[in-house]
């Protein structure tokens, strides 16, 4: 038997010491919707949670990490590397993400025939794909 999801969503945690910027990014740029700040249990950081669709995406801010994430993007090491959101607006996010100063990883470009993809970087170097259909 696999999983039976109680919702048709996941929930992303993504672990900072660059709370401000990384909030500017995925609030303001990418548009998610701000849901609330929760103190983290006991008092080592915060957590802000914002909807992209029906996915959360907590952002876990700590004064401190063990060790920052491989930068690279895709081939920069294992485990997770990126993640995809598939959009109707490719052109204008990637515009939206070089306007505000964000690296553009991959510029938009064909995959295959009715797919169209472009990466991005978020400041703390992490990829975040844009895929659209049609």
């Amino acid at each position: 038997m696999g999983v039976q999801l109680a919702k048709q969503a996941i929930d992303l945690g993504i672990i900072t010491t660059n709370g401000e910027a990384m909030l500017a990014f995925y609030r303001d740029v990418l548009g998610f919707r701000y849901l609330r700040e929760m103190p983290m249990p006991g008092g080592a950081g915060v957590m802000h949670q914002m909807l992209c669709g029906d996915s959360m995406i907590k952002l876990v801010v700590f004064p401190s990490v063990p060790a920052p994430a491989a930068p690279g993007g895709i081939g920069g090491g294992a485990g997770y590397r990126y993640w995809t959101m598939t959009v109707t607006n490719i052109e204008e996010m990637v515009k939206a993400c070089a306007d505000a100063g964000h690296k553009i990883a991959m510029p938009v470009r064909d995959l295959r025939p009715g797919v169209r993809i472009a990466m991005v970087e978020d400041p703390d170097g992490n990829w975040v794909e844009f895929l659209a259909l049609g």
